[in-house]
């Protein structure tokens, strides 16, 4: 079951709870309030499959996710070229043909 973080209006208190995807969010612990705000403080360490492994994977700096983007595309182009053809992966996901430093292809 995922943590997710939130953040109460009323009190500006932080939390974390524990439940379902579906489930909606819990009241504040603190004072009760029932419309809390998710946060979005971490992203996630495990991306279409990709295991960031770059710094300690949660607190990676943006060159240390492009590195490690930069090396894990060209693996990803391949079995997507491979099992699909060139024309439909540049025509469906021409992100993996470009440069993740620059933006260029």
């Amino acid at each position: 079951m995922p943590v997710y973080d939130y953040k109460c209006p009323e009190c500006e208190n932080r939390f974390e709870a524990k439940h379902g995807f579906s489930e909606s969010a819990p009241p504040c612990p603190q004072c009760g309030h029932g419309d809390v705000q998710r946060l979005i403080t971490t992203a996630p360490t495990v991306a279409g499959g990709m295991l960031t492994n770059a710094g300690d994977s949660r607190r990676a700096s943006k060159e240390q996710l492009q590195d490690k983007w930069s090396e894990e595309t060209p693996k990803l182009r391949k079995k997507l070229v491979d099992k699909l053809g060139e024309k439909t992966v540049r025509d469906n996901a021409p992100s993996l043909f470009m440069d993740p430093k620059s933006g260029q292809k």
